[in-house]
Order: structure tokens, then C-alpha cells, then sequence
């Protein structure tokens, strides 16, 4: 029955000896394998995180509020600066909305 392609053997893939090359293997992937910052349940990433929050560094864009579009202060401190610097040129902003034709 070892012949019959429709019979299922599972592959033995085990090693009974060790080698050079596992060895390698083994300590390349527990140094390669990314470390997960974020511990479980106590600092999930979410809207909430601090890693997402827009709190005047370079990485978090969020407000922490559904649909939150007419906050100043989302997105990164660079974006809030071009904002700013975009609003300058433009006539309408929140307070004098474009006309509704």
C-alpha cells in the first residue's frame, strides 16, 4: 500500500541526529523573529494606544474619536504644521464652510 497515491502517509520529519546547519537555523529564527512590543490585554493596540494617539510626536495620527475630522490636533506633529502652514491659502475652513449650491 507504501505505492497507492491515494493513500495518505504522513512525511516523518524528524531528525535523529543533530547537524551544523539546524543549529544555525535555530538560533538565525529566535533572533530574526520579530519581537511583539505590546503585551496581552494590558496595552492592546487600538484607537486608545498610546503608540496611535495623536500626542505631538511623529507616530500616532488618531484622536482616540470615532470620525473625530474636525480635530486640530489629529494626525503628527508634522501634519498639524502642514495643516496650519495649507490653511493659509485656502478661504474656507470649519468656521466658513464652502457654499451649498
Amino acid at each position: 500500500m507504501a505505492n497507492n497515491p491515494n493513500v495518505y502517509e504522513p512525511l516523518d520529519l524528524s531528525q535523529s541526529e543533530q547537524n551544523t546547519l539546524t543549529a544555525i537555523a535555530d538560533i538565525e529564527r529566535k533572533r530574526l523573529i520579530t519581537r511583539n512590543d505590546f503585551q496581552q490585554g494590558a496595552d492592546e493596540y487600538g484607537v486608545n494606544n498610546t503608540q496611535a494617539l495623536a500626542d505631538g510626536d511623529n507616530m500616532g495620527r488618531g484622536t482616540g474619536v470615532y470620525l473625530d475630522v474636525y480635530n486640530d490636533k489629529a494626525g503628527t506633529a508634522l501634519d498639524v504644521a502642514e495643516r496650519k502652514d495649507d490653511i493659509k491659502i485656502n478661504k474656507y475652513n470649519k468656521f466658513k464652510t464652502y457654499p451649498n449650491f
